[in-house]
């Protein structure tokens, strides 16, 4: 591994809420850091998010109760999962890893590390939105689970009993108690988990620009290009873009999220197993005289409904394709039927409807520290839905790492040498 010191130069390739917080992190520890992003700062995967800061995010999809889960799932009747068959059975490998880490050893190893992830994120974030300028944009009154029915509510048990294991601060509400908290939701959900010690922000995008214009005041710079070619000279590398830019780099930290795949195969030939769930969101109009007053997440529609800044925005669960396959509405306007039977929803918005992928690896941890065999090349990736969660607390865990700190948390359970070989 070779560390880091004030004064080297970074190029940070990706300018999602991970790339900033990386870059961040380390222009506050005095290097000279450069983020190239082809679109600009949150104007991808971190754009399109629910912006829920929550611990009950400590919850990995592959749990041990997903084996119970899977005839259903696979039967295509769960609207909050949908699969490409060809697809998933092409990336059988990341697949069958995916399910052999469904475990309960393994769980309680990656809910743990990824409760520490998340804590420290959320203590960052909010200094980092008071010095950016964006605290305004946070909400600090929870999300709700809702359940539309007692035998929904009893199938929840484990992940109930989880999060009250990390002493994740919830309340049980039944209908009347629902209706006090959000009046404008119809009668159709008699019990409801109110994650109370959780954050929402009314635009994840415009956070993580209120990052990114933070951190060009601080002296970083922001390049919108396209990272093409990494090359390798004695003890730098030469990030070489599409706008015909060589950048020389003491280190480099790779932030594509969803991209970093195929750019560490066709750049080094590292084969990164990464499986892609997409998700979808749809802006609404509240109907005159309705409200939601905090994200809610209905647990038999698969749909995450929050109040952002361009309408209530409506986000679908997941959906397992190729990164690039085209849009398939289905699920979306299956998650836009349902939150019309919970919500008086208006008309949509003239925002276009929007796909995002979210990169996870077959344990749902992301990689966070030195590449295998690479001197100077840092991962922070895999984040698959909660990297707005995570993101600060990656970019803090890196810098340390760069440069030889005391960690905050314990970095191994993120080592890429899990997955990754020199």
């Amino acid at each position: 591994m070779t560390q880091a010191r004030a004064g080297q130069r970074v190029v940070v390739l990706g300018a999602g809420m991970v790339g900033v917080a990386c870059a961040l992190s380390l222009r506050q520890r005095g290097l000279a850091v450069t983020v190239i992003d082809p679109l600009g700062p949150g104007a991808a995967t971190s754009h399109g998010n629910a912006g829920v800061l929550a611990r009950s995010s400590l919850m990995p999809f592959n749990h041990p109760g997903l084996w119970a889960q899977l005839p259903n799932l696979l039967r295509g009747r769960n609207p909050g999962f949908r699969y490409h068959p060809l697809w998933t059975l092409g990336q059988w490998r990341w697949g069958l890893s995916f399910l052999a880490h469904a475990r309960e050893p393994v769980f309680r190893e990656t809910t743990t590390a990824l409760d520490a992830l998340i804590r420290h994120s959320g203590t960052v974030h909010r200094r980092w939105m008071d010095a950016a300028g964006v605290a305004q944009r946070r909400r600090d009154d929870g999300w709700l689970f809702l359940y539309r029915s007692e035998a929904a509510f009893a199938a929840g048990a484990f992940g109930r009993e989880t999060l009250a294991r990390f002493g994740v601060a919830t309340r049980v509400l039944n209908a009347p108690a629902l209706h006090d908290l959000e009046p404008h939701l119809k009668p159709v959900f008699p019990r409801t988990l109110w994650v109370q010690n959780a954050s929402a922000v009314d635009s994840p995008g415009e956070v993580v620009r209120g990052y990114a214009a933070w951190l060009q005041a601080l002296g970083g710079v922001l390049q919108v290009d396209q990272a093409q070619r990494l090359t390798r000279a004695e003890r730098s590398w030469t990030v070489h873009t599409s706008g015909g830019a060589a950048l020389p780099a003491d280190h480099v930290v790779l932030a594509l999220g969803p991209w970093s795949r195929d750019f560490l195969r066709e750049q080094l030939g590292l084969r990164l197993p990464m499986g892609f769930e997409r998700g979808q969101h749809r802006h609404f109009h509240p109907s005159p005289g309705a409200s939601l007053n905090r994200p809610v997440y209905d647990t038999a529609g698969g749909y995450v409904l929050a109040p952002m800044a361009q309408g209530l925005r409506l986000t679908t669960g997941v959906e397992l394709n190729a990164q690039q396959a085209p849009p398939n509405r289905e699920q979306l306007e299956a998650a836009e039927r349902a939150a019309r039977e919970a919500m008086p929803l208006g008309e949509r918005t003239q925002d276009p409807d929007w796909l995002g992928s979210r990169p996870t690896l077959p344990d749902c941890r992301p990689m966070i520290g030195a590449c295998p065999g690479h001197a100077g090349l840092w991962l922070a990736l895999g984040h698959q839905h909660i990297g707005f969660s995570t993101g600060p607390g990656t970019g803090e865990l890196l810098a340390q790492l760069m440069l030889g700190e005391p960690t905050t948390i314990d970095p191994q359970p993120f080592s890429p040498g899990r997955f990754l070989r020199a």
